[in-house]
């Protein structure tokens, strides 16, 4: 800690119960000039990380509100920020951004991370060299440093479909998760299917917790117990429901059905049927979550929970630029209605 900063901190936080804090004060404490915080409020790259991120956390400790000039309109750009961006499920969320900031004039930056732990400091520092409106996390972690340098920079954020449980005070926007897992298992009970398999994304992901939390309340509410062979966890990438797929359809006492967590799962259960001479629905019904356009378009067309990615995405784009110009979003999370659409690719189970 710099020299003297201690005290300076705590006669720092009773001047600011009375009046705003002022950048020489941020400057003073953190051991740096006026200039470079002036540098780091406003964006600019030619600031040392570590310094950055020492005046940064001072800024979001102090309660700072960088002013905004009559100069300083809005920048037209909105950022989106996956985790991956390897499958169709990507750019349905890429479609319902980018029409929402069609119409509100403004356009897309997309960022990769390439990793599930969330933004990082290197991809703060490409931020930082830039003006954005807001930023719109897909499907990634947000740690509490993110958060808080995002807010020192009073950049507004909104999470979609979040990895894990949002923050307090976090806007986020997902879907009715546990719902779609519920109507999805409803749905094979009701032909008849007692010998339901599901497979399910990462153990830490809310969305597959709780479309697994669906399935065991269908089965439940049946009167069936959920087997702990017939629930299978991997990612929501083809390999993955072919690699279970297998696995669930070489048990002494195989399912008639499989509820698969993605319709990338689904596809990859296809696959997995087809090469052990399977026919679908005629010797196993499938079920997928999504409803990507390739659903519609699979052999036999795929019966799938719709998850309503591209309003998702256009929510959290409208939220963004929304909190950028000062508005408060009504709720800070919110959950769209998933539906079943049923197509050819479930059937009641042979006799």
């Amino acid at each position: 800690m710099h020299p003297g900063s201690r005290k300076f901190s705590a006669r720092l936080r009773r001047m600011s119960t009375k009046r705003r804090v002022t950048i020489a004060q941020i400057a003073e404490e953190a051991g740096v000039s006026v200039p470079t915080v002036s540098k780091v409020i406003n964006g600019r790259p030619e600031v040392a990380p570590e310094t950055r991120h020492r005046v940064e956390r001072l800024l979001h400790k102090h309660g700072y509100q960088r002013r905004v000039s009559q100069d300083d309109g809005p920048a037209g750009l909105v950022d989106l920020v996956f985790a991956e961006i390897e499958s169709p499920w990507a750019m349905e969320i890429v479609r319902g951004a980018e029409d929402a900031a069609h119409e509100a004039g403004a356009s897309v930056v997309i960022s990769v991370l390439h990793t599930h732990a969330g933004p990082g400091r290197d991809w703060l520092e490409r931020l930082a060299a830039r003006r954005t409106d807001g930023v719109v996390i897909v499907a990634s972690k947000l740690s509490t440093m993110v958060q808080a340098q995002l807010t020192a920079r009073s950049l507004p954020f909104v999470v979609v479909d979040p990895e894990g449980e949002p923050a307090p005070g976090v806007a986020s926007v997902g879907a009715t998760n546990w719902h779609g897992g519920l109507a999805a298992t409803r749905h094979l009970l009701e032909l008849g299917h007692r010998r339901i398999g599901m497979i399910s994304g990462p153990a830490d992901m809310l969305c597959s917790q709780a479309r697994i939390d669906g399935y065991r309340a269908a089965l439940e509410t049946a009167g069936i117990e959920a087997a702990p062979e017939l629930i299978r966890r991997g990612t929501f990438l083809v390999d993955s429901g072919h690699d279970h797929g297998h696995g669930l359809l070489s048990l002494d006492d195989p399912p008639t059905a499989i509820f698969a967590g993605s319709d990338l799962q689904a596809f990859g259960v296809f696959e997995a049927a087809r090469q052990r001479g399977m026919r679908v629905p005629q010797d196993l019904s499938v079920v997928g979550f999504d409803d990507l356009p390739l659903s519609r378009s699979a052999w036999p067309p795929l019966t799938t929970v719709r998850q309503p990615l591209q309003e998702m995405a256009a929510l959290a784009t409208r939220t963004v630029l929304g909190m950028g110009r000062g508005e408060a979003p009504e709720t800070r999370r919110v959950e769209l209605a998933t539906e079943l659409i049923v197509r050819e690719s479930t059937a009641p189970p042979r006799r």
